[in-house]
């Protein structure tokens, strides 16, 4: 089958790696692609929300299959474009409908569906430029630190953790009435403060039987011992050695479960991933958010880490049936770690020379932020590289990724040399 992935980052460089290996495929397209993704598939010069554009190239290129990476086409409804297309209907698409979409595009729809089916999550309270005394006097309600969640999506940035109560309040108001987020943060979800250890959890479904990924823990600070600002994803683990048997029962039972069987109740198809940020608080887990989609960089060490044919998976989605697929994973341990350009995640330069990555051993090296300029190699994001590696533990799978990031060079590069230092 001919299929079109859509994405440009690390992600989506990872999914067309996996994909490729099937038997069942015959020609992979990917939009817009990186320069990883070019070498193994065809790139098409397509953003991912252009959907009349999207809907040419999979009538032109003859598409069974439409795989989205980010979240931005699905929580805009490429699903339901599809579905409501007489010419595209017959197109499988893995991922969700607008509405299911809303769990990663709207804080408080997500809230509200956990408070609503018995979902742990950390309490809190929504509010609206209206209300903005009520939420100075909810703050004060609170202990340190204070955190403040723009509602919609804000390219990962919309969330801000405060130690100070009138610093949370001036931060409230730059979001409600300075629209700091813009149209995300008309709405603001202020949620007590969780302490504890995060890791993040994947599940596929088909809408009623559904299959847990192997778990994972991504690092998103830019500096050593998780210090500086925010990042997209400095690295991650799997499996999440605290993750174990006890654990992930408390998972299954607690929130995956009542997840999907809520999305039943509340009669919201889903077809695709669902990607639970969860934090272990003493010995119990919490829901922080859902995204709809695979994250980035945890796909980079799950996907390593599944042995079975992917579109073989993804066709059991489309049809209905992954109740008939077991699931095969590798027992080893894979790690990744980001290789990122000087400066991110604030201003950086882009078109630096990339040298190295041909001399790789042991490893895969995935391409998030990188194009080719007249045949050369050269950065074109914050997040340029992800080098991943499988072994017995995942000190040992570090080992491999540090030695062969020592080989990859390009003007300003920095990586985190501490992953795993937490566990």
């Amino acid at each position: 089958m001919n299929i079109l992935l859509l994405g440009s980052g690390g992600r989506e460089h990872t999914l067309a790696w996996k994909l490729k290996q099937s038997k069942n495929l015959k020609q992979l397209f990917v939009a817009p692609g990186n320069a990883g993704t070019e070498e193994i598939a065809v790139n098409l010069s397509i953003k991912p929300t252009d959907f009349g554009a999207i809907k040419k190239a999979v009538l032109e290129h003859d598409i069974h299959m439409v795989v989205v990476g980010p979240e931005d086409p699905l929580v805009r409804g490429i699903a339901d474009f599809f579905g409501a297309d007489p010419e595209l209907k017959h197109v499988a698409v893995i991922g969700p409908e607008k509405k299911a979409a809303a769990l990663e595009g709207s804080k408080d729809f997500a809230k509200q569906f956990m408070t609503r089916h018995g979902i742990p999550t950390a309490a809190y309270r929504s509010f609206t430029a209206e209300m903005l005394q009520e939420g100075f006097n909810f703050l004060g309600t609170l202990k340190p630190p204070y955190v403040l969640k723009a509602d919609g999506l804000a390219a990962g940035k919309g969330v801000v953790i405060l130690q100070d109560l009138d610093e949370a309040r001036a931060e409230l108001s730059r979001m409600l009435l300075d629209s700091k987020f813009g149209e995300a943060s008309s709405t603001v979800v202020i949620e007590e403060f969780l302490s504890g250890i995060e890791l993040s959890c994947f599940v596929l479904t088909d809408g009623k039987n559904f299959k847990v990924l192997p778990t994972a823990k991504d690092y998103k600070r830019i500096g050593e011992g998780d210090t500086g600002l925010n990042t997209g994803g400095m690295g991650a683990i799997s499996p999440v050695p605290f993750a174990d048997g006890s654990f992930m029962s408390k998972i299954n039972e607690r929130i995956i479960l009542p997840t999907i069987q809520g999305l039943q109740k509340d009669k919201i198809p889903y077809k695709g991933f669902i990607f639970i940020g969860l934090i272990k608080v003493g010995e119990d887990p919490f829901v922080i958010e859902y995204n709809v989609r695979l994250g980035d960089p945890e796909t980079e060490v799950v996907l390593p880490r599944l042995k079975n044919d992917l579109v073989e998976v993804f066709q059991a989605v489309a049809e209905g049936n992954l109740d008939s697929i077991e699931l095969e994973i590798d027992p080893r341990s894979a790690v990744t770690v980001m290789a990122v350009s000087g400066g991110y995640p604030g201003n950086y330069p882009k078109g630096k020379e990339i040298q190295g990555v041909n001399s790789i051993d042991g490893s895969v090296v995935f391409h998030a932020g990188t194009t080719r300029t007249h045949g050369t190699l050269v950065t074109n994001g914050g997040r340029v590289l992800a080098v991943t590696s499988l072994g017995e533990d995942f000190r040992k799978a570090l080992g491999t990724s540090y030695e062969n990031l020592t080989k990859i060079s390009f003007d300003g590069m920095y990586y985190r040399k501490d992953l795993g230092f937490d566990l």
